[in-house]
């Protein structure tokens, strides 16, 4: 979502308002705002949560698809405005995250997993990412920031994919050679309304969220090198009333076992980003503690 591809929206603007009292598409700096718009707020330092919730399955050669998980997921971010010589006024967007693995049966939060291909009981990671941080300009390595959204009506949708393949953290430094390459796929559609995101006074837009993931098998499930993968299909949305919105065991949770992701990382938090493989590995060489369930 941080390239943008402008494709035609200038007819739409001008049916939404007029030149003088509104953002357009086509504009680098107004998409800066639009974008900040979506993702946080045009207000530094004012806090955001995206909620979400699906679940997730496995994919392997030879067999029907099996629903593993329940999952329920939240971000809590902020943006702070930036400057920059050469690409211009932009912002850093501040987050952590959170996802939990739950029965898909009874919605209990998994501490022990029963592996149906090991006949294994392995202890669950639910995902505490912190921090996910970026950086987005308004004329940024690839050039000014462009609309790759579509409108109709009053409503705007937009597509991100995102592909992925690195070194996996949890690899030797003979990856190439093992096949120790992280793998994955995270696919994002937004949706909101046209005026909203157009309007001059407006700080923060009410926005819906698609979110597809594939990738390689979690490394908790020690699936002990097997092939097969598992995908995620979750919707959510940022929420009206932030925080307070989540849901009440959702609450109960992060208040109970994560404590910290009642708020956004403090604004020029500078930490390198973590991700669900790297946290595994930060657990395993026990750098991170893992709260005990039912504490």
């Amino acid at each position: 979502m941080r390239s943008l591809i402008a494709a035609g929206c200038a007819m739409l603007v001008s049916s939404v308002a007029t030149a003088q009292d509104s953002l357009s598409f086509d504009d680098p700096s107004d998409l800066l705002q639009i974008n900040r718009k979506i993702q946080c707020s045009t207000v530094d330092g004012e806090p955001a949560v995206y909620y979400w919730n699906g679940y997730a399955f496995s994919r392997r050669q030879g067999e029907r698809d099996r629903r593993l998980f329940r999952v329920e997921g939240m971000n809590i971010r902020t943006c702070v405005s930036t400057s920059h010589p050469e690409y211009g006024e932009g912002y850093r967007l501040i987050s952590r995250e959170i996802l939990l693995y739950l029965d898909p049966e009874t919605n209990e939060i998994l501490s022990t997993w029963d592996n149906p291909w090991t006949g294994e009981t392995v202890d669950v990671l639910h995902v505490a990412n912190d921090p996910v941080n970026s950086q987005n300009w308004e004329n940024g390595p690839r050039g000014p920031l462009s609309w790759s959204g579509q409108q109709t009506g009053d409503g705007w949708w937009l597509t991100a994919t995102v592909p992925l393949f690195y070194p996996n953290p949890l690899a030797s430094e003979f990856e190439a050679e093992i096949g120790g390459t992280y793998h994955a796929t995270e696919m994002f559609n937004f949706f909101g309304n046209v005026s909203e995101v157009l309007d001059p006074e407006t700080t923060s837009a009410d926005v819906h969220v698609g979110w597809v993931r594939m990738s390689d098998w979690l490394p908790w499930m020690r699936m002990q090198g097997r092939e097969g993968l598992i995908y995620f299909s979750t919707a959510g949305r940022k929420l009206d009333g932030g925080y307070d919105e989540l849901p009440a065991f959702f609450r109960a949770e992060i208040e109970r076992n994560y404590p910290e992701y009642n708020q956004a990382p403090p604004l020029d938090d500078d930490r390198p980003n973590v991700t669900s493989w790297s946290y595994y590995l930060g657990v395993a060489r026990g750098e991170i503690e893992v709260p005990e369930r039912g504490e």
